[in-house]
């Protein structure tokens, strides 16, 4: 067995062999950048090596100071994880070269797999069913366009070294496909170096349908049954699940028994995916389910699969390139329940999934899922990397079970103040289609912004988040802040029993009421966070003028939500008095004056005019006069 491994990645990927190795006796070495200096995975770790600059390709695709990490600490291995350097077939050859053990399959193997027309030529020669196409040596376009006519239309257009959505046009009609061609080749050259492109039918009611299978140096290859990834955006995978949903016996043997094969004609050793697409408009069968790409890597979406086959695919990794045979032959593995993973980005679906960057003040995970994450509370989510905070991994049962237990999970889930998908994957979980296993690649672009909006908390969550607050008893008003929005909120008497959100009179009765939500302290301010179906908000006591109570006990006047500095009324050092205007915030499309909570002196002074603020951003700090 391996005795010291060097991991060649960052973050949750990272963390996870860690987690393998340790349970193996393993010693292991985490590389790190600039930006990841005093990350997870580092202090996880026995041992660190920092390799340069933020930008992955100063650090973490720089593979021969990745080689030299490994030298200098002994280590004896080197494991890719995925992504980054993960399928590079001349890195691989460099770790082999240095003498190192490569945890992966040879480079002859991801150099086979690696160009698309490549291995749909070894899958035909393999007797693996391929989707019909054109992958020729002809690129002249009257040959692609007379391919693509003879196919018919909608045909899909596929840069060969391909790969993350890029390099793929769709064309429904043949006066289109001379610019959607143009169009591709130039990203393709952007992207990849390579202009080559193949030309497939395209599915109109796909399912990305993906096998995971192992083989070692003994001649041994198996498969661990199927995933289903149909969950997508913009080509990209949002969740998974294990076994496929509708596949039937018959279907399920038929594509497993290619994905074995197609492992066979690769030489394969090692964990890797043969995925398939599906025509599922009639449901799953085996003669509409056909070869797309092989990922010569394990993928992010396999703890899935060690769910419902309670195998360590990390550790059949460690095992496989130490030089022992597969733990289990094929008879011995079986379908136990049903899987589910999410992955939980930091970013903004109601702004086009942009990222959100910045310091997880707060971070609380559920307990009923696996959690495989890089970060926890302090963490800060770099623009340097992809945003991933954490995969949610549920097991049940049954996929009723396994969705309803991630649901509650999303619903428990704190995460302040950089903004993530949760609420996203709560209601696409949620969603009848999804539930009912009605499932195509194109079902999130149909939903649209039913998916993408957070809707605010009932009547009946919010004011219990009031009472569950409040401190001050003469507070009215109250602010509560999502991302880079904010509401005030109004608390009528207690003889009206009601509160009103953006204007907006909701009748509530305290007494009754069923609440959907959950309450978080802020470790810092004492703040509520409300977590209502995944979205996180914040309720504290409006500091503003105009909003009755609410005093900084402490004298720290924090940005109540997101907004632009205005102006400044004080200065550092400068005696106030209780009410005074410190500052005026513009947010939420007004003006807000922020006041002095008690007598003192401006000890701190963080905010000037013109200046964009995120909320809890300290702004001033006020000591109580003696």
């Amino acid at each position: 067995m391996i005795q010291s491994l060097l991991i060649a990645n960052r973050g949750e990927i990272a963390c996870r062999i860690i987690r393998t190795a340790r349970k193996l006796g393993i010693r292991t070495v985490a590389v790190y950048s600039d930006a990841d200096a005093s990350a997870l995975h580092v202090r996880s770790a026995d041992e660190a090596v920092h390799i340069g600059a933020s930008p992955a390709r100063e650090s973490y695709l720089v593979g021969e100071r990745i080689i030299a990490a490994a030298k200098q600490t002994g280590a004896q291995a080197i494991h890719p994880g995925y992504g980054f350097l993960s399928e590079n077939a001349e890195f691989a050859e460099a770790v082999q070269a240095a003498g190192l053990i490569w945890v992966g399959p040879d480079p002859d193997s991801i150099r086979a797999m690696g160009l698309k027309d490549a291995a749909k030529k070894l899958m035909q020669d393999a007797r693996v069913p391929v989707t019909p196409g054109y992958l020729g040596e002809d690129q002249s376009p009257e040959r692609l366009q007379a391919e693509a006519d003879r196919i018919g239309y909608p045909v899909l257009i596929k840069a060969v070294a391909g790969g993350g959505g890029k390099g793929m046009r769709r064309v429904d009609a043949a006066a289109d496909f001379a610019d959607a061609l143009a169009s591709c080749q130039r990203e393709a050259a952007s992207s990849f170096g390579n202009t080559q492109v193949l030309i497939e039918k395209y599915i109109l009611a796909p399912r990305h349908i993906e096998v995971q299978v192992f083989g070692d140096s003994h001649g041994n290859i198996v498969h661990l049954f199927e995933r289903d990834c149909s969950m997508q955006r913009r080509h990209q995978k949002v969740i998974e699940e294990a076994p496929a949903p509708g596949m039937d016996k018959a279907a399920r043997f038929a594509v497993c028994e290619a994905a074995v094969k197609a492992a066979r004609a690769a030489n394969y050793v090692g964990a890797g995916t043969i995925e398939f697409i599906a025509d599922a408009s009639h449901g799953l069968h085996a003669d509409r389910i056909w070869f797309m790409e092989m990922n010569t890597r394990l993928q992010v979406e396999h703890p899935v699969t060690e769910a419902i086959t309670g195998v360590d695919l990390v550790e059949w990794q460690l095992r496989v390139a130490s030089g022992e045979p597969l733990p289990l032959r094929q008879e011995e593995l079986s379908i136990n329940g049903h899987a589910i993973e999410a992955r939980l980005y930091a970013e903004d679906p109601a702004k086009g999934f942009l990222p959100s960057t910045g310091k997880l003040e707060v971070l609380d995970f559920p307990t009923n899922s696996r959690v495989d994450t890089g970060v926890e509370a302090g963490s800060t989510i770099s623009p340097f990397y992809d945003p991933m905070v954490a995969k949610l991994i549920t097991h049940g049962d049954t996929r009723e079970d396994a969705i309803a237990l991630l649901r509650a999970d999303l619903s428990y889930l704190t995460v302040w103040p950089v903004r993530t998908n949760a609420g996203f994957l709560f209601r696409l979980l949620g969603d009848s289609d999804f539930r009912a296993a009605q499932l195509d690649t194109g079902l999130i672009e149909r939903r649209g912004e039913t998916l993408l909006i957070d809707p605010l908390p009932g009547a009946a969550d919010l004011t219990h988040a009031l009472y569950w607050l409040d401190s001050d008893p003469s507070a009215e008003t109250y602010l509560i802040a999502r991302g880079l929005e904010g509401f005030r909120l109004n608390r009528a008497p207690a003889t009206q029993r009601a509160v009103s959100v953006s204007g907006t009179r909701v009748a509530f009765d305290a007494t009754e009421g069923e609440l959907s939500s959950h309450f978080f302290r802020h470790p810092r301010d004492g703040a509520a966070l409300l977590v209502f179906e995944g979205a996180t908000f914040r309720v504290t006591a409006d500091r503003t003028e105009g909003g009755a109570g609410g005093a900084a006990g402490d004298g720290a006047i924090l940005a109540p939500m997101p907004g632009r500095i205005v102006s400044v009324e004080v200065s550092e050092g400068q005696a106030v008095t209780a009410g005074q205007k410190l500052l005026v915030l513009e947010a939420m499309k007004m003006e807000q004056a922020l006041l002095a909570p008690f007598d003192g002196v401006v000890e701190t002074l963080a905010a000037t005019p013109g200046a964009q603020v995120q909320v809890d951003a300290l702004l001033v700090k006020v000591a109580k006069a003696e």
